[in-house]
């Protein structure tokens, strides 16, 4: 087992947290799409015009995945994957931590932060089922949600930008 950290520890580290900042944000907005498809399409059963307007409510939770992507673009990135000639022993295990942390704020933020906006996305569609004017105001209630979300790629970013790996 030794033999193993010594020789794969810093990069598998650092591919495990690249890898769960992607993976929890991208399942977190497969739920919160999940959510907000469902109520929407109650809403298309009775009214097929609004279909824009749901699929833009859907859309909105899964940007959290997105955000996850680039992070772990980045952290790869900042890893030396990308190089082409990556060398297993070439990242401290104390670097694959420092990477791995930097992406908790992602992976454990949109995790949450995707099923919730969804929630709020779903209640937008049942508003704007009842009340067709107010699709605006349901918009404005998932971007509240939205903004913890960029707070937690702003942490990952930033981080792993300031990372000094000896590489």
């Amino acid at each position: 087992m030794n033999a193993f950290f010594d020789s794969f520890g810093g990069l598998a580290i650092g591919f495990l947290g690249a890898s769960l900042a992607c993976g929890l944000s991208c399942a977190g907005s497969a739920r919160g799409c999940s959510l907000a498809g469902e109520a929407g399409a109650d809403l298309l059963s009775e009214d097929p015009s609004a279909f824009g307007k749901v699929l833009i409510l859907q859309v909105v939770p899964g940007t959290q995945g997105l955000y996850g992507l680039v992070v772990w673009f980045f952290a790869l990135l900042q890893m030396g994957i990308f190089g082409g000639n990556v060398d297993p022993t070439s990242l401290s295990i104390a670097d694959g931590l420092r990477v791995a942390c930097a992406c908790i704020p992602m992976a454990t933020g949109c995790a949450i932060s995707s099923p919730a906006q969804g929630r709020v996305a779903a209640c937008a569609i049942n508003l704007m089922a009842k009340r067709p004017d107010d699709w605006a105001k349901g918009i404005i209630l998932c971007i509240t949600v939205e903004f913890y979300a960029i707070l937690c790629l702003l942490a990952s970013f930033l981080m792993l930008l300031n990372l000094n790996l000896g590489l």
